[in-house]
């Protein structure tokens, strides 16, 4: 049975909702595609070239007809539009951000999404060498948002022993102790993933704000 490299990186992105980034195996892949696992090592030497294909497809599709903001469009909203949309991706498929995290893709799709956001930072008026720090930022904030966000589904200790399930943390804090801890838990460890990754991407690009008003 003849393979494809693209096949291969399809076929684990699937794989990886049914059994998690710690149960991807080269051997799996291989028994689900119908060959032995050494066939697999012509397209990928390795379990992280693996990983590096599939999160170029997964950034290809968090790209999908990304174009320049239009005049209507401020530079900042088309920042947080880009990152809210990578994050929308990576939790279509089960440990995402994680199987994202230390990757290294070199689809020309991605050469051409940092393009892209590198002259609406320029064009917004950043010298390239701050839009070249805040791009990683950004990037790294997303990923890592996911990353905890993913792992506080419930999949990595089962829906009934998770110890993010609402309510669940009050009862072991002493409000006399950590009085304001107590008050505070509900923003602490919000459950409202949208609104959380919001605010701190609102943090973010304030800052970014606040730096092209200095310049």
């Amino acid at each position: 049975m003849k393979i494809t490299t693209e096949q291969v990186a399809r076929t684990s992105l699937r794989l990886l909702n049914e059994v998690g980034l710690d149960g991807l195996t080269m051997r799996l892949v291989a028994r689900e595609l119908g060959v032995q696992a050494p066939a697999l090592y012509w397209h990928v030497k390795n379990k992280q070239e693996l990983l590096d294909v599939m999160t170029g497809i997964v950034l290809v599709e968090s790209t999908e007809g990304l174009e320049l903001p239009g005049r209507e469009t401020r530079w900042d909203e088309w920042l947080a539009d880009r990152f809210k949309r990578l994050r929308r991706t990576m939790l279509r498929y089960r440990d995402g951000a994680r199987m994202m995290a230390g990757t290294h893709v070199t689809d020309p799709a991605i050469f051409r999404m940092t393009e892209l956001t590198l002259r609406t930072m320029r064009e917004a008026g950043f010298p390239l060498e701050v839009a070249a720090r805040a791009f990683p930022t950004l990037l790294h904030y997303t990923v890592g948002f996911t990353i905890e966000e993913q792992a506080r589904t419930g999949l990595a200790y089962g829906e009934a022993d998770n110890p993010y399930r609402e309510g669940r943390l009050a009862p072991t804090l002493d409000p006399e102790r950590f009085p304001l801890t107590t008050r505070a838990l509900g923003g602490l460890f919000d459950a409202d993933g949208d609104a959380g990754f919001e605010y701190g991407l609102r943090i973010i690009i304030d800052g970014m704000r606040a730096l092209l008003r200095k310049d």
